[in-house]
């Protein structure tokens, strides 16, 4: 989880996806708790839509090569 958690990520889901800040804690602490990825854990709660999680997995995948 560690991988996919950044300020940039979270500057991301911020300005690009629109959640708030509030919204982006609790999944973070779920995504700790759960011991699921937090971009998983956001679509599953109902946080991100499927285009946005596509989004989301493209800024990530952007951010590796």
């Amino acid at each position: 989880m560690d991988n996919y958690l950044s300020k940039n990520t979270i500057i991301f889901l911020l300005n690009e996806i629109g959640l708030d800040e509030t919204s982006i804690e609790l999944g973070i602490k779920l995504s700790i708790k759960n011991n699921t990825p937090l971009p998983i854990l956001l679509w599953s709660y109902g946080m991100l839509t499927i285009e946005e999680l596509d989004k989301l997995y493209s800024f990530l995948f952007q951010k590796i090569e």
